[in-house]
C-alpha cells in the first residue's frame, strides 16, 4: 500500500481476515480524502477553491487538524505545506513509480520559503490554504490511518490488533502474552534491537535511506527541511520514536531527522522515547527508550543478535 509494506496482526487468528478488510477500508478512505497522487481525491478536487475557503469532509478535516497538531508539537519541523516543494523535487507520484523515472531537473539551492503551516486556517469544516502553498499530508495521514485502523479493528472484533504501515505501527486492544515484540531495524544490515510494545502504544521510524530518488544529478530523500523545502541533511540514518499514538510517534521521528544531531538534547528535554542511528551505525537513545541491546556496528560489522517482527522507515 502507498509504495510500502503493510501488515496487520491479531491476538485471535479467527479475526484476521476481518481485521485485514477493516484496515484496507480505512487506508482506502484516507487515500481518497488526501492523496496528492490521484486526481479524484477530495484534497485535489478542492485544491483550486482552498485559497478562498472550502467546506471539507470530517475525515479530511481530521487529517488536516492532525497535521497541524504535528507542526505545533515539533515547532514547525514537520510542516504539511510542502506539497509544491515535493513536486519541484519530482515527488509528484507514488514512490514506486518515481523510482522508475529517469533523472530529470536541476539541483535546487537552499532558499527561504514563503509561508508555512501557520498560514493554514481550519475552523470546523472550513479549510483555507493560501494559493502559494500546497498541502502534503502524506506522513501524518499514514500515521492517522494506522491509529484509526488499529482502533477500529480492535473495537469491532474484540481482540488485540497491531497495524503496521511501513514504519508506522499502532496497537489497540489487548496484547499477546509478553507484549507485542517488534524488531527495530531500518535497512538489512543496519543495527537492530528487539523491543516490547505495550498495549495501546505506537511506534514510528523515519529514514533518510528509503524513499530516495535521483533529481538534478544527486540522490534526494523525502523528508524535507521546512526552512528551505529541500531534503534535510542526513545526520541520522533513521530515527524511531515510541509514543501513545502513531501520529505523535511519526511527528517526532520525522522532526528528529529534520533537526539532526540537536534532536538528541531536544528529545531528552521533552522526554521523547527515541532510538537514533547515525551514518556510521552508532546508536543513541533518549527518554525512556530501553538501553539494553541497543545494537550498533562492531568494527564495521552489524550486530545481528536480535530477531522479531520488524518496523522500518
Amino acid at each position: 500500500m502507498w509504495g510500502l509494506e503493510a501488515s496487520v496482526s491479531v491476538t485471535d487468528s479467527t479475526h484476521l481476515a476481518a481485521a485485514e478488510r477493516l484496515v484496507r477500508a480505512e487506508v482506502a478512505a484516507v487515500d481518497l480524502a488526501c492523496s496528492r497522487f490521484r486526481k479524484d481525491s477530495e484534497l485535489m478536487l478542492l485544491q483550486a477553491a482552498l485559497a478562498s475557503g472550502s467546506t471539507v469532509s470530517p475525515l479530511l478535516a481530521l487529517l488536516v487538524r492532525s497535521a497541524l497538531d504535528a507542526a505545533r508539537w515539533t515547532d514547525g519541523e514537520v510542516d504539511p505545506t510542502l506539497g509544491r516543494d515535493m513536486d519541484a523535487l519530482g515527488y509528484d507520484r507514488d514512490i514506486s513509480q518515481l523510482r522508475l523515472l529517469p533523472d530529470v531537473g536541476v539541483a535546487a539551492l537552499p532558499r527561504a520559503r514563503s509561508g508555512s503551516w501557520q498560514d493554514v486556517r481550519l475552523e470546523g469544516l472550513n479549510l483555507v490554504v493560501p494559493d502559494s502553498l500546497r498541502l502534503d499530508l502524506g506522513a501524518t495521514a499514514k500515521a492517522v490511518a494506522a491509529d484509526r485502523a488499529a482502533s477500529r479493528a480492535a473495537a469491532g472484533l474484540g481482540c488485540g490488533v497491531l497495524v503496521s504501515l511501513g514504519g508506522d505501527i499502532a496497537t489497540a486492544g489487548m496484547a499477546p502474552a509478553g507484549g507485542w515484540q517488534v524488531l527495530v531495524q531500518d535497512q538489512p544490515g543496519d543495527p537492530r534491537q528487539q523491543v516490547t510494545l505495550r498495549p495501546g502504544r505506537a511506534m514510528a521510524t523515519s529514514s533518510t535511506q528509503k524513499r530516495r530518488w535521483q533529481h538534478g544529478g544527486r540522490t534526494v530523500h523525502h523528508i524535507l527541511d521546512p526552512r528551505f523545502g529541500l531534503p534535510a541533511e542526513p545526520a541520522w540514518r533513521s530515527v524511531t520514536v515510541a509514543a501513545t499514538s502513531c501520529l505523535q510517534a511519526n511527528a517526532f521521528s520525522t522532526a528528529g531527522i529534520v533537526r539532526g544531531f540537536a534532536a538528541r538534547e531536544w528529545f531528552n528535554s521533552l522526554g521523547v522515547a527515541a532510538r537514533m542511528v547515525d551514518l556510521q551505525g552508532r546508536v543513541v537513545a533518549t527518554g525512556s527508550w530501553p538501553r539494553d541491546n541497543l545494537g550498533g556496528f562492531r568494527h564495521g560489522v552489524p550486530d545481528k543478535s536480535m530477531a522479531g517482527a520488524q518496523t522500518h522507515g
